[in-house]
């Protein structure tokens, strides 16, 4: 059993494609996509394998068998503006109880091009004075991009916080019409 409750997943396969916002990891078991690591530069890249060989009890390959072949056309397509809302099966794994809900609340109702506020984000899921819960379940996202936490945002009109940073968030929202293009 993992840490998570679950036997171990297998095969996990990962691969790292480029994106508009740089290197991605991408990870899937058959169950479905199970992580995307964002800034997947080398050191990044190792410490996130060895942590989905713990969680997961199964030691990641180089993607082989075609396992991630429509999450890397996916996100291309995201990254052209060419998606607007993602087909793959997605993987749980990694989420669980509250964070879980959370999270499949924000890929199920909060569609590309808009946003939510932490507080209404918790109203959703039936827990009104839980923000700042909702705000570590964006932090816990195993899926970033796939499962949108950049869409989440500061009731007042902050940004919030980001795991990838906020010129990633920012980058993701423009890419999605919610903000002018960042200027670089």
């Amino acid at each position: 059993m993992n840490g998570y409750g679950r036997s171990p997943v297998s095969p996990v396969e990962w691969a790292v494609v480029e994106s508009a916002i740089g290197p991605l990891l991408l990870a899937g078991t058959d169950r479905g996509l199970v992580r995307v690591v964002l800034h997947a530069e080398p050191r990044v890249r190792e410490r996130a394998l060895a942590q989905l060989r713990d969680h997961l009890g199964a030691e990641p390959a180089e993607s082989a068998s075609g396992l991630l072949t429509e999450a890397v056309r996916e996100l291309a397509a995201y990254f052209a503006g060419e998606l607007r809302e993602f087909g793959l099966p997605l993987d749980w794994t990694l989420s669980s109880g509250f964070n879980r809900q959370v999270l499949r609340e924000l890929a199920a109702g909060v569609p590309y091009g808009t946003v939510v506020g932490y507080g209404d984000l918790a109203r959703r899921v039936g827990r009104p004075t839980a923000a700042q819960a909702v705000g570590v379940a964006m932090g816990s996202n195993p899926l970033p991009v796939v499962v949108p936490c950049h869409r989440v945002v500061e009731s007042h009109g902050g940004l919030g916080g980001f795991g990838g940073g906020l010129e990633t968030k920012r980058r993701l929202l423009a890419l999605e019409g919610v903000l002018p293009e960042p200027l670089f």
